[in-house]
């Protein structure tokens, strides 16, 4: 996929290698969408990628005294999806985190990656446009800030020059007078793109709707505002009337194309009910209704948000912990975790299913989150701590079985077992998280799991079943 991987520690090393590379590397935050873009061959041109990660300063949540919440590179979604400060003054990023992929996805996935990849059906980029968010990029010219709404020039198309890096993300903290939201439909609940999404700000001076911000996602090359719904809205009260209208308005803005997720026709009519159920949501105050107080990251007992820095150039050896015995690894920086889990380790327990993260086959704890291996590169594994299926007690020769084991095995709840390890690995790390999870926190938690032979029901009476041992 690649000839040199770097893992760096500072933004002034990054930079350095962009100009020694001279347009040939890219960065990789999470990797959870450059990695399958690569092994595609979509980026021939592209030798070196550089991996930031491993800066702390990255990996920041912070609110300034000017009002502006400022999110670094390396904010994951989950990051969002936990933060009381999202949460309460960013809530259309807070949903819009919440409805990306699963939870091994969000544990890796980047905001900023989701806005550089700038795919017009990217969750994240609507919600960031209707909070007016700025891009800070940096490179050896010096740092500019831009307008997110001027970021994109087309399809999968940026501003974003091969010699910068995206450091932050900043905009305005929502304001007491000022709601908002944000809704997606797609083809299932969880690990899906979207067919159409809508954001929605409203400001507000006392009940009259004094500004208005609209954005439609995968209805055009680009996210785009509804400006007619946004006119009509200013000056005016909700009402179902008003938003009858504007949802009407919203759905002339719409120019979508006919694809195999849906057609143009119905997702046109999907951004008029979307977005008379986001107005609605708003005029009753139950936008946050459905949005879990406690959401499932599958990070266990983590709570730090950066990465400590650990160097790694090309050419190193790979000197890892997985199950708690140390490996150094050779000549395997051009392939994925799930590769030199299998491959180099021979740990084969962690299986290849989908390699492109759809599945939750090749599920593994980095660094006390769950994750997908093959979403990984192999090199981000130096200095980390993994655990594998093989590193649960009951894998292990004359140890006992680790209790989601056993009721896997009491319960049924494997046929052909190809998926089995992946799902009993997020079992484990719910468990560990929460010891008493609810059924429907047991299904958020298996979201990133396919299984194509049980049909889930023996699944999750089994993770249910460990629950009371």
């Amino acid at each position: 996929m690649w000839d040199d991987y770097y893992c760096a520690t500072s933004t002034d090393e990054v930079i350095q290698l962009l100009n020694k590379k001279t347009g040939r590397a890219r960065i990789i935050a999470g990797a959870t969408d450059l990695i399958l873009e690569m092994e595609r061959g979509l980026h021939q041109n592209i030798d070196t990628v550089i991996d930031i990660s491993r800066i702390p300063e990255l990996g920041e949540i912070t609110l300034s005294g000017d009002g502006m919440i400022h999110l670094g590179a390396m904010v994951t979604h989950n990051h969002c999806v936990s933060s009381e400060l999202i949460r309460d003054r960013a809530y259309p990023l807070a949903r819009a985190c919440w409805e990306v992929g699963a939870p091994q996805i969000r544990n890796r996935g980047t905001v900023a990656g989701n806005l550089i990849t700038g795919s017009p059906a990217n969750d994240t980029i609507p919600a960031l446009m209707v909070l007016d968010a700025n891009l800070v990029l940096v490179s050896e010219h010096g740092k500019r800030t831009i307008p997110l709404k001027d970021f994109y020039k087309g399809v999968r198309k940026t501003d974003l020059q091969p010699d910068e890096i995206l450091v932050e993300i900043q905009f305005p903290a929502l304001k007491d007078n000022q709601k908002g939201t944000f809704q997606k439909l797609a083809l299932r609940r969880a690990q899906a793109v979207s067919i159409v999404n809508v954001a929605v700000v409203l400001e507000f001076n006392e009940t009259v709707i004094i500004s208005a911000s609209i954005a439609l996602g995968a209805v055009a090359p680009t996210i785009i505002h509804a400006s007619e719904a946004e006119s009509y809205l200013t000056g005016k009260r909700l009402s179902l009337e008003v938003i009858a209208q504007a949802a009407e308005l919203s759905m002339k803005a719409a120019r979508p194309i006919n694809d195999i997720r849906a057609s143009a026709a119905y997702r046109r009519e999907m951004v008029r009910i979307l977005t008379s159920r986001s107005l609605r949501s708003i005029l009753y105050g139950s936008e946050k209704d459905t949005y879990p107080l406690d959401p499932v990251l599958l990070w266990g007992k983590q709570t730090s948000l950066s990465q400590p820095a650990v160097p790694y150039n090309p050419g190193n050896v790979i000197e890892t912990s997985i199950n708690g015995k140390k490996f150094s690894i050779n000549d395997a920086d051009r392939k994925t975790l799930l590769r030199l889990l299998r491959e180099d380790a021979g740990l084969t327990g962690t299986k290849e299913g989908c390699a492109e993260g759809e599945c939750g086959a090749c599920t593994v704890f980095l660094d006390g989150r769950a994750v997908m291996a093959c979403l990984v590169p192999a090199g981000r594994a130096h200095g980390a701590e993994i655990i594998t299926i093989e590193g649960l007690s009951g894998t292990s020769k004359g140890k006992p079985l680790h209790p989601v084991q056993e009721a896997f095995i009491q319960e049924g709840a494997v046929q052909c077992g190809y998926c089995t390890p992946g799902f009993i690995m997020s079992a484990v790390k719910l468990l560990e998280e929460r010891p008493a999870p609810t059924p429907n926190e047991i299904q958020q938690a298996l979201t990133g799991n396919l299984c194509r032979c049980t049909g889930y029901y023996k699944i999750i009476t089994a993770v249910e079943k460990a629950i009371k041992t």
